[in-house]
């Protein structure tokens, strides 16, 4: 089966809220193979303003009109960074078929609470879909994960699904590592189907470093370039050995994490607690960059002997992070290779949008995108919700070889 080759926008803003990562993906299906190029890829950091009222609203106290409002606002400005980025990239806008959204996630609570029976796993990302079609003309499809949702999945993660059809292997095994504000694996033992794929979030990524770096440097930095400030303190082993404890860490998988266990509020009582213990602020960050080395690279090993893995990519922001992947690499044997998943022909910091690119593809033609092995679903699903644009669509009829 063979579905028409189109050229999708990705669009994704990840938990660290850092601003939009946009992506022009040409793709095509060809029975079971997926062809896929990446014309284009921009990044667009949020506005100081946007940030800040994002940041009031992603815990779980938050006014339901001010998410309401920001669901509108975020429609507008996701629009204008893809009208941006089609401008820059010098692709005719009629050639850009359709947009696929993320969004912005604000609340994702993905357990079962069976002492509060009208309780259902949920999960929220705004920057609305119809705002998007209709400021650029585009057909717009979104909201991906409530689908997944729906039969029994925990909505996240949704990038092992891309990372299983363009990068298993016949011949070694593989984990797909994605460190961005949280830190995820994808695990794909050699020859293996999609039922065999191990899929979690290991804990957090930047996002606890990314806010005690913002507060060391008074507002001036927002994350650790290159990992240089955690390169001038020491690791405090005895309260590393405390943050180890969380009970995250302990749970089996399929699992998820995000904002709400590991977001502003939990840095903030660290942040507290660093004090009370007297540790001095450049140490407060080598610890919390150990945390995140340390639990990455304790999930890891225990997949390299079970899963036969020989191989590690590295994506997202934690890759460009020297003194975390020293840490990283220290910790794992030394016969498993570990390099950037730009060696697989997929520049790492564009990955995500190129996801959801692809989620948009597929889910616009009626074929599955979900992944239950990683998600916990209970089927194959086709994810996404579509809001039509004036723009002329091709048919998402297939067509037979």
């Amino acid at each position: 089966m063979q579905i028409p080759k189109m050229t999708v926008v990705g669009l994704m803003s990840g938990t660290s809220l850092d601003g939009m990562d946009i992506a022009i993906v040409d793709l095509q299906k060809r029975k079971e193979n997926i062809d896929l190029e990446l014309r284009y890829f921009k990044t667009i950091p949020y506005e100081h303003e946007i940030k800040n009222q994002l940041e009031k609203i992603v815990v779980p106290s938050a006014a339901s009109p001010e998410i309401s409002s920001m669901n509108m606002l975020l429609g507008e400005v996701f629009a204008e960074g893809i009208l941006q980025t089609i401008e820059d990239s010098g692709i005719q806008i009629s050639d850009i078929k359709l947009i696929s959204s993320h969004g912005q996630t604000i609340f994702h609570d993905s357990v079962i609470r069976k002492d509060a029976p009208s309780h259902r796993p949920n999960t929220l990302q705004i920057g609305d879909i119809s705002v998007i079609a209709e400021r650029t003309g585009i057909t717009t499809i979104g909201d991906f994960r409530t689908r997944d949702m729906a039969v029994g999945g925990q909505g996240a993660p949704l990038v092992p699904f891309l990372d299983y059809h363009l990068f298993k292997s016949e011949e070694k095994g593989r984990v797909l590592v994605n460190i961005g504000g949280i830190a995820n694996i994808t695990v794909i033992p050699k020859n293996s189907d999609n039922t065999k794929v191990v899929a979690y979030d290991t804990g957090p990524g930047n996002m606890l470093l990314d806010a005690f770096v913002f507060w060391h440097t008074k507002g001036n930095e927002s994350y650790d370039d290159s990992g240089t400030l955690a390169s001038k303190g020491t690791t405090d082993e005895e309260w590393l050995e405390d943050l180890l404890k969380h009970p995250y860490y302990e749970k089996k998988p399929p699992k998820t994490t995000g904002r709400e266990q590991f977001g502003t509020e939990y840095a903030r009582e660290l942040w507290e607690e660093a004090e009370k213990r007297d540790i001095p602020q450049l140490n407060r960050i080598a610890t919390l960059t150990s945390l995140t080395a340390i639990t990455l690279g304790k999930t890891l090993e225990d997949h390299l002997k079970e899963d036969r893995i020989e191989e590690i990519y590295i994506s997202g922001g934690g890759w460009h992070n020297q003194t975390m992947m020293k840490l990283l690499k220290a910790y794992l044997p030394k016969n498993v290779r570990i390099s950037s998943s730009k060696e697989l022909g997929i520049d790492g910091d564009a990955k995500e949008a190129i996801a959801f690119a692809l989620f948009g593809y597929l889910g616009f033609h009626k074929q599955p995108n979900n992944l239950p092995a990683a998600t916990g679903a209970g089927k194959t699903v086709m994810m996404g919700k579509i809001s039509w644009g004036e723009a002329e669509t091709i048919s998402s009829e297939d067509d037979e070889d």
